[in-house]
């Protein structure tokens, strides 16, 4: 009996050290849940944000299983069997919100991207510094004295001033374009495009893609024009719009 007492007392201590671990590892497993229940809340505040999903729900609280040890008496926590059972099952659950969390964040990440692009691509800015000689929309006309249909704003400033793009996108067209004198064309996509006209030069051919900020053109007076400006347009669907509907600065 004495000869077998150590050979005892190390199965003890292995069976202790044993237990130690699925201890540590139950506990590591219920971090791992809290974690996803604090990325479903970031996600679904994200959600509301952009509304993708009401705020019904911001009552009710977002929380997944209890904690291991909360579903388990004094009796299973001591059965080695049992709570590594448990933890397979949680471990299963875990891996099934996981992947829905997954999904969740790609349809996120997609969604913000869109949103990104369409914003790098709405003409936001001014195109050049200045003061705005004419509004859009109806007016009395400058060389005839009647009353017409003015498609977009004049910018009046000094012959030469850089003209910017308003947000990014690709050169559609330059060159002549009767009353309108040197005309540049951007497309945004979206549907947006916009125009640019009486320019002294334009600084980029068209099919080269811009950034919004950078140069493409110097006011001019070409056209018919009554001096120095800029006459810019902005097109929805190819249906002129008011440009200071987009305009943010």
């Amino acid at each position: 009996m004495k000869s077998q007492m150590p050979h005892l007392v190390k199965l003890e201590r292995e069976a202790a050290q044993r237990k130690q671990q699925i201890l540590h590892m139950a506990q590591r497993i219920d971090q791992i849940s809290q974690e996803i229940d604090a990325q479903k809340e970031l996600s679904r505040r994200l959600k509301v944000m952009v509304n993708l999903e009401t705020d019904d729900t911001a009552s009710h609280g977002i929380g997944g299983p209890a904690p291991i040890f909360s579903e388990m008496n004094d009796a299973e926590v001591r059965n080695e069997k049992g709570l590594v059972r448990l933890m397979h099952r949680r471990l299963d659950n875990l891996e099934d919100e996981m992947a829905v969390d997954e999904k969740e964040k790609s349809d996120l990440y997609e969604f913000f991207e869109n949103q990104k692009m369409l914003l790098a691509s709405t003409p936001s800015i001014w195109p050049t510094k200045g003061w705005m000689s004419s509004r859009f929309g109806y007016r009395i006309s400058p060389f005839t004295g009647k009353k017409e249909f003015h498609r977009g704003i004049d910018i009046a400033t000094r012959m030469g001033a850089p003209i910017i793009a308003p947000a990014d996108g690709i050169v559609s067209f330059t060159g002549w374009d009767g009353g309108y004198g040197r005309t540049l064309t951007i497309n945004h996509g979206y549907g947006l495009v916009t125009r640019f006209a009486h320019l002294k030069k334009a600084l980029v051919k068209k099919g080269q893609h811009v950034k919004r900020g950078e140069t493409i053109a110097l006011v001019g007076n070409t056209g018919r024009s009554t001096g120095p400006h800029l006459h810019y347009e902005v097109h929805l669907n190819h249906i002129a719009v008011d440009p200071l509907r987009y305009i943010l600065n």
